[in-house]
């Protein structure tokens, strides 16, 4: 799905009309602080899911021994 330039220009456009333009710093703050959110959430996962891998994988050196 590719956005031309007008599309893009329509969209912004729409969301000016809508929540007018002292609203948009907020929200791009919202959306923003929501993202870093997600992603250090994201982090956090993958850190203890390798972390428990590890384990394992000792676990499992540490019997065949």
């Amino acid at each position: 799905m590719n956005l031309g330039p007008w599309e893009i220009l329509l969209i912004l456009l729409v969301i000016i009309i809508l929540f007018g333009g002292k609203k948009i710093p907020e929200l791009a703050r919202g959306l923003g602080k929501g993202l870093k959110e997600f992603r250090k959430t994201t982090k956090d996962l993958k850190d203890e899911v390798n972390s428990a891998a590890d384990d394992v994988k000792r676990a499992v050196d540490e019997t065949k021994e």
